[in-house]
């Protein structure tokens, strides 16, 4: 496994663990040294991680503005990208955008 692979990896164990800053730690440093190609990828995921960070720090604007980062940056690789089933992970921020809206931040932490 290379280190993209690992940091791809532990990133997301993080994120299942909803430790979302150290996810968003891991994450940012798999999207500096992924290619081009992958960078919204893995920003897309990094976005995640702060989205529920955020949420669990009562912060809603960050919140919002992070879920919207992350669907957009995320959907251009769709179905599935490195084994992340992303049509299910943006139902999911779907999902916790309507949480929001709705006025509440008690969102469900993301199943990867």
């Amino acid at each position: 496994m290379d280190s993209q692979a690992r940091l791809l990896e532990r990133g997301l164990a993080l994120i299942r663990a909803a430790e979302f800053f150290a996810a968003h730690e891991e994450l940012e440093l798999a999207w500096r040294a992924a290619p081009e190609t992958e960078r919204d990828f893995y920003q897309g995921l990094v976005h995640v991680a702060v989205a529920w960070y955020q949420a669990g720090r009562g912060n809603r604007v960050g919140c919002e503005r992070q879920l919207e980062k992350a669907e957009r940056r995320l959907s251009a690789y769709r179905p599935a990208r490195h084994g992340v089933d992303l049509d299910e992970l943006l139902r999911q921020v779907s999902a916790a955008r309507a949480e929001v809206a709705s006025g509440s931040l008690a969102l469900r932490p993301p199943e990867l």
